[in-house]
């Protein structure tokens, strides 16, 4: 069963070391603040949460789950909230493209 674990540990940590390499590349490559914005949040947090994972599978420790799941859970508490501030940030000052906007609800403020 722990061979198992350690296996899955590993393969959970090998997918979130990928999946923020992707985050990175899209943030220096995306060509807008909207795009980038999106890849800095959605696969860098997923990417966290499976290091996390991959770490919690092979430390196994109670204390260690339960930073663990503190450091995850913050993780999802703010990364949403960064990325709010920052999109409304650029389109406060102008750095938004607003002809790529399918919807613009803060047009009106």
């Amino acid at each position: 069963m722990a061979v198992v674990a350690d296996w899955l540990g590993g393969a959970c940590l090998v997918a979130g070391a990928l999946l923020s390499l992707v985050a990175g590349i899209g943030v220096l490559r995306f060509p807008d603040v909207l795009d980038r914005m999106h890849a800095a949040t959605k696969p860098q947090v997923l990417g966290v949460l499976f290091l996390l994972a991959g770490l919690a599978l092979r430390l196994r420790s109670p204390s260690d789950l339960g930073m663990i799941g503190l450091v995850g859970i913050f993780q999802l508490a703010t990364a949403p909230v960064a990325a709010q501030m920052i999109g409304r940030a650029a389109y406060r000052s102008g750095r938004v493209d607003r002809t790529l906007l399918d919807r613009d609800d803060l047009a009106s403020r």
